[in-house]
Order: structure tokens, then sequence, then C-alpha cells
């Protein structure tokens, strides 16, 4: 039977990249976006195209109910957009910190709340969160960012236990060095908001390192691959791992000590 999948951040990235891979291997596809216009090539794909913006309840409950009623069910849901707006914690106005916090953490447990009643009803259900190595990691500039993956990893452990009784699976991605217009979007706020403050050189030596990482991030297309994996899998991990520097990275966070990975991480920027 067609599984039907639900791909948040459909309009770039690695939602677009997901929302093609699953379409090209037998899902019905809706891409959601606020930027329709952005997802009119989805449609030569069988992709349907869905205005969706993970920060209005209208938006969100208005997405998932055409959804329901046009296929019965949503039997994967990705959780894929996403916002990275850097700058020094002490620049950065709290309506932006909210702002990113919306996106990428409470307008994904907002759809994970409305599909799951019918993935419970059905036993069955692939509920996938894009974390990042930055829900592992934390990086100087990046405090709001970084919180808001380090949620998306706590509340999917919690999550899984909640919801493994109703054969529904909770996955975890968690790409490194992935190409996207993210970084670009990013690297402007760092330098808006603390390009000029006492952060200034700190700022300067981040948006030096993000423009370096995005000659060699990974296509999109790694990420999706992984999804597919998980969502495929008849006992999936907990943790996909994927994309430029994201293993050896990982690694040495969990082998170095806090003062350690600190000092390599720091001299990395001079």
């Amino acid at each position: 039977m067609t599984k039907t999948a639900l791909i948040t951040g459909a309009s770039a990235g690695i939602g677009k990249a997901t929302a093609i891979h699953l379409a090209q291997n037998g899902y019905k596809v809706y891409g959601g976006a606020r930027r329709i216009e952005k997802m009119d090539d989805l449609k030569k794909y069988g992709i349907t195209p869905m205005v969706l913006d993970v920060r209005d309840e209208e938006s969100i409950s208005a997405c998932v109910a055409a959804i329901l009623r046009e296929t019965g069910s949503i039997d994967v849901l990705v959780n894929s957009a996403g916002l990275g707006s850097y700058g020094a914690l002490e620049d950065v106005p709290m309506d932006e910190a909210k702002n990113q916090l919306e996106i990428n953490l409470f307008g994904g447990a907002r759809l994970i709340q409305l599909v799951l009643p019918g993935m419970r009803k059905k036993r069955f259900g692939k509920i996938v969160n894009i974390s990042s190595i930055g829900g592992k990691v934390g990086l100087p500039m990046g405090s709001w960012y970084h919180a808001s993956k380090f949620a998306i990893e706590g509340l999917s452990d919690s999550l899984r236990n909640e919801v493994r009784q109703f054969g529904i699976d909770v996955i975890v991605i968690e790409p490194g060095g992935t190409k996207s217009e993210m970084k670009d979007i990013g690297g402007i706020d760092l330098m808006r908001v603390s390009g000029e403050t006492v952060y200034a050189g700190l700022a300067k030596g981040m948006a030096k390192m993000y423009d370096d990482m995005q000659k060699n991030d990974s296509d999109p297309l790694v990420i999706a691959k992984l999804i597919r994996t998980g969502i495929e899998a008849r006992n999936p991990k907990t943790r996909y791992i994927g994309g430029k520097m994201a293993r050896p990275m990982l690694f040495m966070r969990k082998v170095l000590s806090d003062k350690l990975f600190d000092r390599m991480l720091m001299r990395s920027l001079r």
C-alpha cells in the first residue's frame, strides 16, 4: 500500500531533496513550506505543494486536515523546516530567539500532535525529526540554534518511548555540513546582529568558518537517502548520522573533555 508522507521545509535543502527522493520511490508526498512558489518544480514529481507556516496554528491545522481529507492518513512525517539564525546571546533580540524556537521546535511538535491520533489508529507511523550535529555540539554565536536542536534531541527521546507501544517509530537525523541556503542566511544574520558589537572578532571568525565549510558540504540527497533508510527499516535506529564532518565531529565531542573540545574548536577560529 502506498504510504503518505508530509515533508516540511520542502522549498529548499534537505526538505526538498527528501520530498523528491521519496516521491521517486513510491510515496505519496505532500511538501509543506511558506514559499509555495518555490515548490512549483515539485509538481513534476507528483508531489503536492502545501502552504505551511509552522509558526502558525491555523496554517498547521489546515495543512494536516487537508491531507487527511484527501488520503485518510499521514504515515510519515518529516520535520525538516528549520532556521539557522546566529549571533552572540547577548546581542540576539528575544523576539528573534523565540522565532527560531517556533520554527525549529514548537512547529514540529505541533505537527506531531496532529498526526499521532491517525498513526495510533493504524498502529503504524514514522516521525522523523531533523536535528543536526548541532544538537550534540554547541558552537559560539549559535546559542539559540543549538538550544533548539538540543531540544529536538530530548523531545525525540521522550516521544520515542511514549509511542512505541502504538507501533510508531521516532527517528532523529543528525546531518553534518549539507548544502543549504540556511548557512547563507545565518551568516548574514550573524554579521547583522554581532558584526559591530564587542563580539565582532568572533563573529568574523565564525562567518569565515561557515564560508569555508560550505565549499565542501554534502548534497542534501545524502540526507534524503538516510531518511528513506530510516523509515523503511523494520527496526530503525534511533539516530542516523550523515553529511560532511558529522562522524568525526561527534566522535571528538564524545571522547574529548569539554575543555579540550572547546580549545580545539576555538583554535580553528583563529
